[in-house]
């Protein structure tokens, strides 16, 4: 549990102020089980979807076919990710995050035992995605909602950012191992990995003790089933809450060049495959950097205005990326843009954790899934469009001018957004 000895206004060491902060990893067991248990599962993940989506390329040689591998998950994860932040909030956690884990381990089992046993069936590898999503709709607003009640509330942005780490480390290495993986041992050795990487999650979640939500809301109102529209209607009311939503809506579909990425590899730096892998790469690094050099983001008390800054920052980054014809110049503002995410990321995580009553923290965890998972394939969509009816300039420096001018709007309009106090959590 917390060190509940620590005083908030204990000198922080210099490494601390600087390097990432390790103070939640040291002082609550559990969250560090927790967090160790998801680094190591989320590296098997990103392994799996990469294999899986290798083999349903080697069965059907068609893009097309590795295209719906995404939407396969992504519908899943769109549609569970509100019931599964409701049954967050209804039962106890510990237990849902567990049997979500078990469920995610025995799909992988299948994978496994299907490669090994030559059984390839493209309609195979699209359900277990699709479970696979259902899952994870069902664990993460589990797991997230429990961090406020492992850690102390001046902990969180320490414990986001490193939640970020594990993101982001996930994102870039789980992908490379597993093309190695595969390379050598084929598809089932990928899996199998995957297999004993959730061994680590279950075995966190064994460990925590139980974690209903609270029982009432403090003023004697009795806990009832949970209702994903009493969620929508808490968020409808707590406008510091739809903000940290808003602003992230803003970033993500305004100002997303992901999609231009093949385009302008070609038309602006003359690059191939290899130069869109930079160009993919760089918001990624960007951000792995941000959440190693974040111990000073526990100094910050006004939440909503580091938001407000770091998502401006985001969208200027995007539009001197569209400005820029040297790729190195290019991949530097990419790579401010993935830093730039990450602050905003564990300010909202923060936020939302923070300022959310425990009675709903599953539910608003789940709108965050649906952000998450849903805002940047509507901003893929955005800048395709943009390009293809004027320029591909035009569509990334359009995109992240709206961004800042939108954020600009957002803050103005809300000035008390920007006068959160960390030390004072509304929503």
């Amino acid at each position: 549990m917390p060190d509940a000895t620590k005083s908030p206004t204990d000198p922080v060491p210099l490494r601390s102020r600087i390097f990432a902060d390790l103070t939640p990893l040291r002082t609550s067991p559990d969250y560090r089980r927790l967090w160790c248990g998801n680094t190591i599962s989320w590296m098997g993940q990103q392994m799996t979807a990469l294999a899986v989506s290798l083999q349903v390329y080697d069965l059907t040689h068609s893009t097309f076919a590795v295209g719906l591998v995404g939407l396969c998950s992504l519908v899943p994860l769109v549609v569970f990710g509100l019931y599964g932040g409701a049954i967050a909030d209804t039962v106890d956690r510990r237990k849902l995050g567990l049997y979500s884990a078990s469920g995610a381990t025995v799909l992988s089992v299948v994978l496994a035992a299907a490669a090994l046993t030559d059984q390839h069936h493209v309609a195979l590898l699209y359900g277990v995605v699709a479970l696979q999503a259902v899952c994870f709709a069902m664990n993460s607003p589990a797991r997230s909602s429990m961090i406020p009640r492992l850690l102390p509330v001046e902990q969180l942005p320490a414990a986001n950012a490193l939640n970020s780490l594990t993101s982001n480390l996930g994102l870039m290495g789980g992908p490379m191992l597993g093309g190695v993986i595969v390379g050598l041992w084929g598809y089932q050795a990928a899996y199998l990995i995957d297999v004993v990487a959730f061994g680590a999650s279950l075995y966190a979640m064994w460990r925590l003790p139980s974690m209903r939500p609270e029982e009432d809301d403090g003023e004697g109102t009795p806990r009832r089933r949970a209702s994903v529209l009493d969620g929508l209607r808490f968020l409808a009311t707590r406008p510091n809450l739809r903000m940290t939503f808003f602003s992230d809506l803003a970033a993500m579909v305004l100002a997303q060049p992901r999609a231009l990425f093949p385009a302008v590899a070609v038309l602006w730096f003359a690059g191939d495959a290899k130069t869109v892998g930079l160009l993919v790469a760089a918001p990624a690094v960007g951000a792995v950097l941000g959440g190693l050099f974040s111990g000073w983001l526990g100094g910050i008390r006004r939440h909503g205005l580091a938001i407000l800054l770091a998502v401006a920052a985001w969208g200027a980054a995007v539009a001197c990326f569209g400005l820029a014809r040297n790729l190195w110049l290019g991949l530097f503002f990419l790579a401010v843009a993935g830093c730039a995410d990450t602050i905003s990321m564990v300010f909202r995580s923060t936020m939302l954790q923070a300022a959310t009553p425990d009675r709903m923290r599953g539910r608003l965890q789940g709108v965050f899934i649906v952000v998450v998972a849903g805002g940047p394939r509507l901003g893929d969509f955005l800048a395709g469009s943009a390009a293809d009816l004027t320029s591909p300039a035009v569509a990334v420096i359009g995109g992240g001018l709206a961004c800042v001018l939108t954020v600009t709007a957002l803050g103005l309009g809300r000035r008390a957004f920007a006068r959160y106090d960390a030390r004072d959590p509304q929503p």
